[in-house]
């Protein structure tokens, strides 16, 4: 070092997580092409083989006096280590730096750029967003360990979330290895709460109230009971009767071998018809004993009939007429409030999607096929389930119906391969699904309520086991709060976007990795479309912007004063109430 040299910036401590540099001219020491801001890179050398890539988290200014007794500032800024290149290779993790390090100044674009270009190998990088601080460095992740790995996206609303969802899935459905025609290998199911996701994939297969038809009769034991009875009420009488009456139904109707009949119980993916099963509630609600303590009854040809379970199938055709003249130790009156509220969601128009007759008729397989895409006359990489209008009450059930089917098919569809296989293929699902929980918080909250106990469970275990059978998911929340912690904790890839509410903003920090430091508090303050991304798919975490969507969400806010400023617009209230009442 030449004697009128003299050192900018250097090394002042260094911690297991982080590196105080002090330096005398800001200026002089950041790039002529750069700014130095929070979330900069910067490269410490110990020698000419060895340098330690950090991001500073933090920085403060340090007034003082000088040996000529002059006012004086340093510059002090904190950085998180991120890795090292040695030999031209990056490597995770910054251990293995000699102290003291002997300098330090702004990483190269070109190191940066290296850094993430060189991490993956082609083939496995998946781009959709930029270096926030400079747009010209593309940021990969590990496709893979992406999709294979759960996914959470946060953000509040006008943050960008709707867009960052849809661009990425964009990217996967459009990705291909070589240059063959057609669609691509992927399948995504997404969730759509607020009918945002159409516009953004007009060709996608789009389910909405309108054509979603789903079989009532595969919901298991807890999603009838959350559906038909009065959960609150803990009327054991009530659950007691719907099981007899949907275990002998589906025993009525199955027409396999007698000994697999006799094994048929409450949650057996079998037919069992629902109008027949208000009927026999009806029809145990009026029964009465005799003097012998007997339950007897008369059907429509005056045959008389002890109630026992051979003879139940009767109860299930007609209302029969009870012999006997008392109600003690019977059902007599006691089930009418289950059996209006039977009636009530039976014959409600707005749930013709699941009780309406195409429900009684649809199997397992058309269902499958529908909800994944696989249509006799069309085929579609992702699945648009728009759920706003599906009535807020039965919305868990919803959900959590179609998300069992998927993963009974990732479950069934791997066991299947692997027999068949025995052993010789590696990949157990050759036909992984994505699945995109948008407003996750609004049926898989962070509470025990009763009435999210169905779809919490379902999705609980598609975060706890999905993976093995080829099924992921992604949550999409801006009240992360609010999400079940046991999903949420499953989550391996993030993309935190802007965060204003304190609750969600510790809630985020809480399951981030602790070597992230103050780089997380920058979440109140990101641009729209600019996020952390983290991840055991990413080489470092990194600020970063999304990539715009080649075609936009339906999420744009409504612009309340432009359109106040025009002319009155007039209404057309019967189009309305048509609509309402279809």
């Amino acid at each position: 070092m030449e004697q009128n040299e003299k050192l900018n910036a250097e090394v002042i401590a260094v911690l297991p997580n982080k590196v105080k540099i002090s330096v005398d001219d800001l200026e002089d020491f950041q790039l002529a092409e750069e700014k130095l801001k929070v979330g900069s890179y910067l490269r410490i050398a110990d020698n000419d083989n060895v340098v330690l890539i950090a991001i500073i988290e933090n920085f403060n200014i340090e007034v003082g006096v000088n040996q000529s007794g002059e006012a004086s500032r340093k510059y002090i800024l904190e950085a998180n280590p991120l890795g090292i290149i040695r030999n031209g290779q990056f490597e995770r993790g910054g251990d293995t730096i000699a102290i003291p390090p002997k300098k330090v100044e702004p990483a190269k674009k070109e190191e940066i750029q290296k850094i993430f270009e060189e991490s993956l190998e082609d083939e496995r990088k998946f781009s959709f967003s930029t270096l926030s601080a400079d747009r010209t460095i593309s940021v990969p992740v590990d496709g893979d360990k992406f999709f294979n790995k759960h996914i959470a996206i946060v953000g509040s609303t006008g943050s960008g979330k709707s867009h960052s969802v849809a661009k990425i899935l964009q990217k996967a459905i459009s990705s291909k290895k070589g240059t063959y025609e057609g669609l691509n290998n992927s399948h995504i199911v997404v969730f759509d709460i607020h009918s945002e996701y159409h516009t953004a994939f007009p060709n996608a297969n789009f389910i909405d109230i309108s054509n979603l038809v789903l079989p009532y009769w595969l919901l298991n034991s807890d999603e009838l009971q959350e559906l038909f009875i009065d959960t609150e009420a803990n009327d054991h009488r009530q659950r007691n009767v719907l099981k007899e009456a949907i275990v002998n139904n589906r025993k009525k109707y199955f027409d396999g071998d007698s000994a697999l009949k006799e094994k048929i119980h409450f949650d057996s993916p079998l037919f069992f018809d629902v109008h027949e099963i208000l009927m026999y509630i009806k029809n145990r609600n009026n029964e009465k004993k005799n003097k012998s303590n007997d339950i007897l009854y008369k059907t429509a040809d005056g045959e008389e009939h002890k109630f026992n379970i051979q003879n139940a199938e009767y109860l299930f055709e007609e209302e029969v007429e009870y012999t006997g003249s008392s109600a003690s130790g019977t059902n007599n009156g006691s089930l009418i409030n289950f059996i209006d509220r039977l009636e009530n969601k039976i014959n409600d128009k707005r749930l013709e999607f699941l009780f309406g007759e195409a429900s009684k008729k649809i199997s397992f397989e058309e269902t499958l096929s529908e909800l994944l895409g696989y249509q006799e006359d069309t085929k579609s990489n992702i699945t648009i389930l728009d759920l706003s209008g599906v009535p807020f009450d039965v919305l868990s059930i919803t959900v959590s119906l179609i998300s069992r089917i998927l993963f009974e098919f990732g479950y069934y569809y791997k066991r299947i391969r692997t027999e068949n296989s025995l052993g010789e293929d590696s990949v157990g699902n050759d036909v992984p699904v994505l699945l995109v929980y948008e407003e996750a918080h609004k049926y898989v909250p962070n509470n025990d309520m009763a009435k999210y106990r169905a779809s919490r469970e379902s999705i609980e275990r598609i975060a706890k086991e999905g993976r093995k059978y080829g099924i992921s998911l992604m949550l999409a929340s801006q009240r992360p709060s609010e999400i079940s912690e046991t999903i949420f904790s499953q989550c391996n890839n993030f993309l935190s976007l802007r965060l204003t509410n304190p609750a969600d903003q510790n809630y985020v920090k809480r399951l981030l990795p602790d070597t992230l430091g103050s780089i997380v508090d920058k979440m109140p303050v990101l641009k729209a479309g600019e996020c952390l991304l983290i991840g055991d798919a990413v080489v470092l975490p990194s600020i970063v912007q999304i990539e715009e969507c080649d075609l936009k969400p339906s999420s744009t806010d409504i612009p309340y004063l432009q359109l106040w400023k025009e002319q009155w617009h007039s209404l057309d209230t019967e189009a309305i109430k048509k609509a309402w009442n279809r």
